[in-house]
């Protein structure tokens, strides 16, 4: 995209219940693309019902603050009642079902001779469950818990029954060691990103064709800064989502409309595929 010149905006209805049509620049970017990278963020979960940390809280953790939650201080603080929050949230996530744009990125990824690598910034697993491989989980993720003092990984515990109603749950000791517990896999607050997952992100932007950039409000550093990288490399990057973000002065097209609608109506555009090529 030349310095001087905006994104085309391309509106879209997130209230209209029809799907809408692709916008031919995007459709024709995505149709010539062999090596697609799509990097999601918190609101392609929240079109499942996943709260992201920008919505208040309810129940018992009305009172709480998401960001003083997920920090290395809480959980040195009172590892109870963090243990008891994100086993909630695992619990809410387990709840929650794929919708139509995870599964359209799951068939885009089955299509002969396409190359699309997934990295997200949510730490739910509802990519894995639409049929997807995810390259990077740039957060962590609340399914892949390690121990909070020799760090090798653990079994995630199961949440209670009653884990919405409880504001304390002792985490549970590592399996590896005496000295440590089970705390989630995600990235809190103050911790660095995984390494090898931004770094694999970082790859796959620069190797992209096309990068599409779905969901997420460009806010959060490091993450914000791949569809910068992408673009300065002279890869187009496309943003679909229905509301204005930090993103807009990077995109080359931006689509308004929510990922559940958006893209499946771009998947569906590109054409048919086998059945035996579908995913599972």
């Amino acid at each position: 995209m030349s310095p001087d010149a905006g994104p085309t905006a391309v509106p879209g209805d997130p209230g209209d219940p029809g799907d809408p049509a692709p916008p031919e620049p995007i459709l024709t970017l995505a149709r010539s693309a062999r090596r697609v990278t799509v990097l999601t963020g918190a609101g392609m979960s929240a079109e499942s019902g996943v709260a992201t940390f920008r919505d208040p809280l309810t129940g018992l953790w009305a009172r709480f603050d998401p960001t003083d939650l997920a920090t290395p201080q809480a959980w040195r603080a009172d590892p109870g009642l963090v243990n008891a929050w994100y086993l909630w949230r695992v619990a809410l996530v387990r709840r929650a079902q794929p919708h139509a744009g995870h599964q359209a990125l799951a068939v885009w990824a089955a299509r002969p001779g396409v190359d699309l690598r997934l990295v997200t910034q949510n730490v739910d697993d509802l990519h894995e469950r639409a049929g997807s491989v995810v390259l990077a989980h740039l957060h962590g993720s609340l399914f892949a818990w390690r121990c909070d003092h020799c760090e090798r990984p653990v079994p995630p515990p199961d949440p209670p029954t009653d884990a919405g109603e409880r504001q304390r749950i002792d985490p549970t000791p590592c399996e590896h060691c005496r000295d440590g517990r089970r705390r989630p896999g995600v990235v809190w607050f103050g911790e660095p990103l995984p390494r090898t997952a931004f770094d694999d992100a970082v790859r796959a932007c620069l190797e992209a064709e096309l990068v599409l950039v779905v969901g997420t409000s460009g806010l959060v550093h490091p993450a914000a800064s791949l569809p910068r990288l992408a673009a300065e490399s002279g890869v187009p990057v496309v943003e679909i989502d229905p509301h204005p973000t930090a993103l807009a002065a990077t995109a080359d097209h931006i689509w308004r409309a929510p990922a559940g609608t958006a893209l499946p109506a771009l998947v569906e555009a590109l054409g048919p595929i086998e059945s035996a090529d579908l995913p599972r």
